[in-house]
């Protein structure tokens, strides 16, 4: 067995990713737990809130070229004018969108307290986090660095060091400030990420980041807006939509329902960054470096056999102990998720696949085709959500997760058949 993973790179990545999410899923489950006892759903719900907006930032505050800069570090890692070109693009692109997101987030921190959490308590957590958009802009960039050199031992050492500190920090913000303690700590994660980006991979940033021949222009400015345009739609459309239901079922049944609802996307989150990670380390470069249909074929197969035999054995465990889950994740309070847990299990399912497809637009630049792909699923998304929560209240919300999956699927699928089933040909 042993062997076996050392043959396969994918295996090999796998296995050492999933030391990092193992690891990872032990502090959530314990600093989860402690959220729905002090805190209860609502504190869930608002914790929900949050994280939907740091991801959001996460994308606009470096205008969502992470895909590009793995792409392309992938692509140019000895070819030291290029990368001048790329990251001199990428500084003025950040630095535009870190001023834009910082004076927004100061300024309307208000607003955005009464949006997300009914209550002017929380001005605070937004004015800090416009402190902290640099940070997010720089730890995404650098991760893309990271990504594109495929180097996921680095990345692990990170992730364990990052998430290890800022989970104490959150315990600690937690017993002495409750629920505003925890929302600031979160605020202030960026920072933290930040340290450890540079004491860990500093040396080696220095290595494909030449600072002093950065300049402030845009030569790469047309490619990477094409990523920006992805990560739009797949990124903030995604995390705004998550916002506006959580939102509304605040406003329309409860709170500690919204609570129920993010605490079964929190649980998904928690085993689908095994999987995410995965794409990024491994498939965007690999995919980046094929040519011909007949050699992308084969690699998708690859994949496929590789690493759906332990994503069905993961989500069968993950299944049949729910019950047992919800109990030791968070109480018995929370046993009305139980019910979501299928539906919630088979839209993972079904995107983990689909995404096995798509990341080829994003590696062969095909950005209309990821684009439009995207767009549709998110927009069924929506309506089905809409639709659903009406007769199937939150769990209507699952639902319509899995059916507009599932027809995301179909479409990628028709959109890749000539690659998947034609003549070989170049891509």
């Amino acid at each position: 067995m042993l062997s076996k993973i050392n043959r396969n790179l994918i295996l090999k990545i796998t296995s050492l990713n999933s030391l990092v999410v193992g690891f990872r899923l032990v502090i959530s489950l314990f600093v989860q737990n402690l959220l729905a006892q002090y805190t209860g759903q609502s504190g869930i719900s608002k914790v929900g809130q949050i994280r939907n907006l740091s991801n959001i930032l996460m994308s606009v505050s470096s205008l969502g070229v992470f895909n590009g800069i793995v792409k392309f570090v992938s692509e140019f890692k000895e070819k030291e004018k290029e990368l001048v070109k790329l990251f001199s693009t990428v500084y003025v692109l950040s630095t535009i969108a870190t001023i834009f997101l910082s004076t927004a987030l100061f300024f309307f921190a208000e607003s955005l307290s009464m949006w997300l959490f009914f209550s002017k308590k929380f001005i605070l957590v937004f004015k800090l986090l416009s402190v902290a958009v640099p940070f997010i802009a720089m730890n995404r960039i650098f991760n893309g660095i990271i990504s594109g050199i495929s180097a996921y031992k680095i990345n692990a050492k990170i992730e364990i060091i990052w998430y290890s500190l800022t989970s104490i920090i959150l315990v600690i913000s937690l017993y002495y400030y409750n629920i505003k303690g925890v929302l600031i700590s979160i605020a202030l994660t960026p920072l933290i990420q930040f340290i450890i980006l540079i004491l860990i991979f500093g040396k080696t940033i220095k290595e494909y980041v030449n600072i002093s021949k950065l300049s402030f222009k845009t030569p790469m400015l047309k490619v990477l807006l094409g990523f920006t345009f992805i990560s739009f739609v797949a990124t903030v459309c995604l995390n705004f939509v998550e916002i506006n239901f959580r939102t509304m079922i605040t406003d329309k049944i409860s709170e500690n329902q919204a609570g129920i609802w993010t605490a079964m996307s929190s649980i998904s989150k928690i085993y689908m960054q095994f999987l995410i990670t995965i794409f990024s380390i491994y498939i965007l470069p690999k995919y980046s470096s094929i040519n011909y249909s007949y050699e992308l074929r084969n690699e998708i197969c690859l994949i496929f056999k590789s690493l759906l035999p332990l994503v069905i054995s993961g989500m069968l465990l993950v299944y049949f102990l729910r019950e047992y889950l919800v109990l030791i994740i968070y109480n018995e309070t929370f046993l009305g998720m139980t019910i979501l847990f299928k539906w919630q299990l088979m839209a993972d399912f079904v995107r983990f696949s689909a995404n096995i497809l798509s990341f080829k637009f994003l590696a062969k630049k095909q950005i209309s085709h990821f684009v439009t792909t995207q767009f549709f699923g998110l927009l069924s998304y929506y309506f089905l959500g809409k639709l659903l929560i009406i007769g199937f209240n939150i769990e209507g919300l699952v639902m319509a997760l899995f059916f507009s999956n599932l027809l995301y699927f179909v479409i990628v699928f028709l959109f890749l058949r000539n690659d998947l089933f034609g003549i070989n040909r170049p891509i």
